[in-house]
């Protein structure tokens, strides 16, 4: 089995054509995609409407659920955008994907955690806002119950992958499309990974082992920083721009 895993592109169609066009070159059995498909100041229709014409298994993202779950005035700022800029198919589309998924027997997909869509899992955020790996025993816990061998998550949009004391291992393959965003939630933090390129996973699975290839897809990352601040958000811009996230003021 040879599975390419994508997540979070948050409407970043460029990212999402360079990521596709280098899976397309790898020979996989499954394509699946891990959440946090439309939410950003880009293009949603386009980056969706890429997405829905693949033959691909996809779980539902937090951001995906907030466009779906709350009134627009109460959405943030990206999900304001995405919501405009998307049609009344796009979101029936959203509607039929679930929270989780267990593809082939083999493999566990969730966006975040199996309970949760917005909690971190092999991040943990410091009361400083440092950012370290989360501990061994607490990654294990959120695992609790699942079979599979290969476990799927995204969410912090942080390249990653740990092999618990079982032998099951848990993979993130980062963000196809999304380098970097800063949260208030548990504290203050910012979530950066320091390039530009689209991140996403290759999974082989041979003689019962999964082997793990963390993939970085150069791509126009100069376009969509000029979309961002089209749309309003020069922060963002320099983001997609560098991999960086720009100090708060």
């Amino acid at each position: 089995m040879r599975i390419a895993a994508i997540a979070d592109m948050h409407s970043n169609y460029a990212a999402l054509e360079a990521v596709l066009a280098d899976i397309g070159r790898q020979g996989v059995d499954h394509l699946v995609c891990l959440g946090d498909m439309a939410s950003g100041p880009l293009d949603a229709r386009r980056t969706l409407d890429m997405l829905m014409a693949l033959d691909i298994t996809v779980v539902l993202g937090n951001h995906d659920r907030y466009l779906l779950d709350r009134p627009r005035d109460d959405m943030g700022a990206w999900d304001k955008i995405a919501f405009d800029q998307l049609d009344a198919h796009h979101l029936d589309w959203l509607r039929s994907i679930p929270a989780t998924h267990v593809l082939d027997g083999a493999v566990f997909l969730c966006h975040a955690t199996p309970g949760n869509d917005e909690t971190y899992w092999l991040e943990t955020v410091n009361p400083d806002g440092a950012i370290r790996m989360s501990d061994l025993a607490a990654i294990e816990t959120h695992a609790d119950g699942i079979a599979q061998s290969l476990i799927l998550c995204a969410h912090t949009h942080i390249p990653r992958a740990v092999r618990l004391r079982d032998g099951r291992l848990i993979v993130n393959p980062g963000s196809a499309g999304c380098p970097g965003y800063r949260d208030r939630v548990p504290y203050p933090h910012l979530m950066q990974t320091g390039t530009p390129d689209a991140s996403y996973a290759i999974l082989d699975r041979a003689n019962g082992e999964w082997r793990v290839s963390l993939r970085l897809i150069p791509y126009d990352h100069a376009a969509m920083a000029a979309l961002a601040r089209r749309n309003g958000m020069a922060a963002y811009a320099d983001t997609l721009a560098s991999g960086w996230v720009r100090p708060a003021a």
